[in-house]
């Protein structure tokens, strides 16, 4: 049975004439009559007392209508409530996150900052990597960007060049961990040796961390030997592979709290070794929308 069954029967019970129905529901008659007859048969009941004139309902039609003015009520109302809710939801403003700032930061902040419910996460973004952020603002992909940002980013002129603002939300220190030995001592410390470079589970080289990591390394003028094993978009991927003892890498402080807590992640170096990175949150000088405007300004107030 379809909805627009329903339909032709109560616009049949007001016209009480076929031809008239028909013509009120931009259908021909024959095709009209052929969709009440299947109703009836759907319905195991005859519905149209077709011997009057005008045409009358038998008492099984009585009911039945009734029942179809409540059914297409309760449709009306539903597709109104997710009209609404289809409107709010794309009224939302987009973000952009990097899966660790989505796991361990984002979703926090935006309670805390009281605008979780006026944001929408983009999952597609936890695939991007790096610049590829900034090219989903210029494409309208997405209206913000959560992400780690430092001055050692070989695209970062792209930032300062125009057409964005940006906004530090948050101080982060990357951090170097590494599975304990049954001493509690690392098992890969750094900073290594020549004789035994430190096996390391690096990030992808055009994402955010990767270039801090080595510009820090290069600026404390500690000649660490690290053999990279591979390279990682996700920091869940790095820490998953530190902790079945791969190697050491760097984390950013909120992924290692409650490892270390537990004991399954120490420290593979002293603070030295730590990379100071901002959370920033970026927008195209472009705004979409005058919410966003809003919520932007509310931020720098908020940040400033």
């Amino acid at each position: 049975m379809e909805i627009r069954w329903l339909e032709d029967f109560m616009v049949l019970a007001r016209a009480r004439h076929f031809s008239r129905a028909a013509e009120l529901q931009h259908v021909s008659q024959p095709t009209f009559s052929r969709r009440i007859k299947l109703l009836e048969e759907s319905m195991g009941a005859t519905l149209i007392n077709r011997q009057t004139l005008p045409l009358s309902l038998t008492p099984a039609g009585e009911q039945f209508l009734e029942l179809c003015q409540r059914i297409t009520r309760d449709v009306r109302d539903v597709k109104s409530q997710i009209a609404e809710m289809e409107a709010r939801v794309s009224a939302r403003i987009s973000v952009g996150s990097t899966q660790g700032l989505f796991s361990h930061f984002y979703q926090r902040w935006a309670r805390e900052a009281g605008i979780a419910d006026r944001l929408q996460l983009n999952l597609k973004a936890t695939s991007w990597v790096g610049e590829q952020f900034l090219d989903a603002l210029d494409s309208g992909e997405c209206d913000l960007v959560l992400c780690y940002w430092h001055k050692d980013l070989a695209w970062g002129d792209r930032l300062k060049q125009g057409g964005y603002e940006s906004i530090t939300i948050a101080q982060e220190r990357l951090v170097p961990v590494s599975v304990a030995t049954g001493s509690g001592q690392p098992r890969f410390p750094l900073p290594g040796s020549a004789e035994q470079a430190v096996p390391l589970i690096a990030y992808h080289s055009r994402g955010f961390l990767q270039p801090a990591i080595e510009a820090h390394l290069m600026r404390i003028n500690e000649n660490a030997r690290l053999m990279p094993l591979n390279e990682n978009i996700q920091s869940a991927s790095i820490k998953a592979l530190v902790k079945q003892g791969y190697g050491m890498g760097w984390l950013p402080g909120r992924m290692t709290e409650k490892s270390e807590q537990f004991g399954s992640l120490i420290r593979a170096g002293d603070t030295r070794w730590d990379v100071p990175v901002e959370i920033r949150l970026i927008r195209s000088q472009h705004a979409r929308s005058d919410d966003l405007l809003t919520l932007w300004k509310q931020l720098e107030a908020q940040y400033a």
